[in-house]
């Protein structure tokens, strides 16, 4: 009897893991707002990690996060490191910029998973203001893949990506 639950139990793990090897390799979250601001007013809370972190969702989480800029004041270049028991412990440096239009950021989490996904946000001009669309992606490894049986990264990280817009949307629109 005990053998027949070990065979059932070691069958079930293995048809788990069988079917997390056939997800996808790479994943994408996305979420976007309308903010009643100009594309450069919006812009400009991306593009200074400073002005990232004044809406910056995850720091909200934990206030007392230590973090230190380096690099480019604003822009490509400019960086921000974060360690926090709370948020975890990572790096994210501008990538990629072009005025008012796409900021381009690629972030490194070592802590408590380490990772290396990109965020992007594309800004486009609206009569009603302009829309943002905040994006990550990156490569889905088979522990990730595994867990995402479990959890939608789509449901965790994009509750955050609402979060933050609304924290964008207003400052920008003050």
């Amino acid at each position: 009897m005990l053998e027949t639950l070990f065979l059932i139990l070691a069958i079930l793990i293995i048809a788990i893991l069988l079917y997390a090897s056939t997800r996808p390799s790479v994943f994408h979250v996305e979420r976007s707002a309308i903010i009643k601001a100009s594309p450069e007013k919006v812009f400009a809370l991306i593009n200074d990690l400073h002005g990232f972190n004044s809406w910056n969702p995850w720091l909200r989480k934990d206030p007392s996060a230590a973090g230190s800029y380096t690099g480019a004041s604003s822009g490509k270049g400019a960086a921000y490191a974060w360690e926090s028991g709370k948020v975890g412990t990572g790096r994210m440096e501008i990538i990629e910029s072009v005025p008012s239009s796409n900021v381009k950021i690629k972030l490194d989490f070592l802590k408590p998973f380490e990772a290396h996904n990109t965020a992007e946000f594309m800004l486009a001009p609206k009569e009603s203001g302009t829309q943002v669309t905040w994006s990550m992606y990156g490569p889905s490894t088979f522990m990730s893949k595994v867990m995402g049986l479990f959890f939608s990264m789509d449901k965790m990280v994009g509750t955050d990506f609402e979060a933050g817009l609304a924290n964008m949307k207003e400052l920008a629109e003050r």
